[in-house]
């Protein structure tokens, strides 16, 4: 009887499986190690609110109040892996700040955020989507409640995996949406609401882009398109970081404080004015002293806008925390209290406990699995400097308070992307624009010497912006006159893209099917909770 004996690798091939063999496994037992942080978290909330809920008076409960503690602790691990993107993601990629820094800060501002202003008490359905009456059997309240939590972390997860920055408040909205028309049809769900979460996909993006191109537009303008940028740096740098002052204590009191203090805009707006007024006098001081450290040229300003950078990342973080909580408790806080009281609430009061569980796991979810997203929003749409980065945060800001007075409906997370593919499509659209200047000069050079045109190019860099429209005009009369020269410009429109189109298209499709996506598994999961329970 004959055997096949397969012939043996060759000692150089063996060594070679071997070391790539443990090259995957190194790669591996990172996430493996951060999955079975993640996993630990998860599990301890579990088995701390079954601890308490069988000591407090609640032992028939108990298993569901864990297994919602479950689902409350994954989707608060999944909010601060892919929301928390938006607001550190521009100032890593501009290297303000480096990654690890980052995700220490706004781990700790949105876990003080959370916990210190995240409210005592939370309406027990979610934004209006799904009419009180339909939910008002408490044990098909619990199954839509626990349907929508985990249909919103599944959604978060996957799409941070993607690294697609998402909206969590519309994933925890489809949620609600699909467990209540699982529960009691189409007609439960508020479609007035839903509409308005409808217009916001292009309300707060066309906001974002707009808002921080104009403000980038601004900066060039004033600053680095002049001669001499230090002189107007030493201007314009400190209006900056009094302006960044204003929006954000105005942002941080109407969002990140509104639990706490309940403050109109106008009161919003007086006191952050009279901060920034101190900022002002504060940064000029600062900026004059550091003038002569600095390089003429753009550089000086991204130096001179990266400590108010940070402090907009820290701020934006802690107004996160205290807003987007919510959407990790909120549901949690009103399956605990549904499940503690006999009686439906209005609003549910939530414990301590909770609160920690929903804090500890946005920060938690952002140090585990941040880097991702962040990477996505900070370098991959488009390349960031400090300024692009200012002009990010200020849109963001801007834009959400200007549509909260308005009452119009805005996704924090689509502003800011939306604020990124801003500046990018401005930058694209000032580099074709200055390529076809230089084409109409060398153009109206044709038949002269080169160095000559050379010198016209730097004469016209020389001078400042608002001047250089009225010199090439006056080249081009004084060529025409001469010679009737004309202007060739086809080889100035082609442009290298600055904003990476196939990622936009990947975000924003990840955006359009948030809601429904989401929808479709809450009803799925309400189907199997119901069907497990019957």
């Amino acid at each position: 009887m004959r055997t096949h004996v397969s012939p043996a690798l060759p000692e150089s091939g063996y060594m070679a499986s071997l070391a790539k063999a443990r090259s995957d496994l190194r790669d591996l037992a990172p996430f493996l190690g951060r999955l079975l942080v993640a996993l630990s978290f998860v599990v301890a909330a579990m088995v701390y609110a079954l601890v308490r809920a069988q000591s407090g008076g609640n032992p028939e409960f108990a298993l569901w109040i864990a297994t919602a503690a479950g689902f409350g602790a994954y989707m608060a691990l999944n909010i601060g892996a892919n929301d928390v993107a938006n607001n550190v993601g521009p100032v890593v990629g501009a290297g303000v700040i480096p990654l690890g820094g980052a995700l220490i800060m706004a781990a700790l501002f949105e876990f003080g955020g959370a916990l210190i202003a995240g409210g005592s008490v939370i309406s027990t359905v979610r934004g209006g989507i799904v009419m009180p009456e339909a939910l008002a059997d408490r044990n098909v309240y619990v199954w839509v409640m626990m349907a929508a939590l985990l249909a919103a972390a599944l959604w978060l997860n996957l799409a941070t995996v993607l690294g697609a920055p998402v909206s969590t408040t519309h994933s925890i909205v489809g949620g609600v949406m699909g467990g209540g028309i699982a529960a009691a049809g189409l007609s439960a769900v508020d479609w007035s609401v839903m509409a308005n979460i409808a217009a916001s996909w292009i309300v707060s993006p066309f906001l974002g882009g707009l808002f921080a191109a104009l403000f980038l537009y601004a900066i060039k303008r004033f600053v680095t398109y002049q001669p001499q940028v230090l002189e107007a740096a030493q201007r314009i740098v400190p209006l900056l970081v009094a302006a960044m002052t204003w929006s954000f204590g105005t942002y941080l009191i109407l969002k990140g404080l509104k639990k706490i203090w309940a403050a109109s805009l106008l009161e919003a707006g007086m006191m952050s004015a009279l901060i920034a007024l101190v900022t002002w006098g504060i940064a000029r001081a600062l900026i004059r002293r550091r003038l002569p450290r600095l390089r003429n040229d753009k550089s000086a300003v991204n130096q001179l806008l990266a400590l108010p950078l940070i402090f907009s990342a820290a701020l934006l973080s802690f107004a996160h925390g205290s807003n987007d909580v919510a959407n990790a408790i909120g549901p949690l806080a009103g399956i605990y209290d549904v499940l503690s009281n006999a009686a439906m609430q209005e609003e549910a009061v939530i414990p301590l406990w909770v609160m920690g569980l929903g804090a500890a796991g946005l920060a938690i979810g952002l140090l585990l699995f941040g880097p991702r997203v962040i990477h996505t929003v900070g370098a991959e749409l488009t390349k960031l400097d400090a300024m692009r980065a200012y002009c990010i945060a200020m849109a963001a800001t801007i834009t959400v308070i200007a549509a909260s007075q308005l009452g119009l409906p805005v996704s924090t997370t689509h502003v800011t992307v939306g604020a990124v593919l801003g500046v990018g499509f401005l930058r694209e659209w000032l580099k074709r624009r200055h390529a076809l200047i230089l084409s109409d000069i060398r153009a109206l050079h044709a038949d002269r010497d080169t160095a000559e045109c050379d010198a016209f190019i730097a004469r016209l860099h020389a001078t400042p912006f608002a001047q250089r429209k009225a010199m090439i005009a006056q080249l081009r009369r004084e060529r025409v006159a001469d010679n009737g020269a004309t202007v060739s410009r086809n080889a100035a429109c082609r442009s290298d893209a600055l904003v990476n189109r196939a990622l936009m298209a990947r975000v924003l499709s990840a955006w359009i099917i948030t809601v429904p996506l989401t929808a479709l598994i809450s009803a799925l999961i309400y189907f199997t909770l119901r069907g497990i329970m019957l």
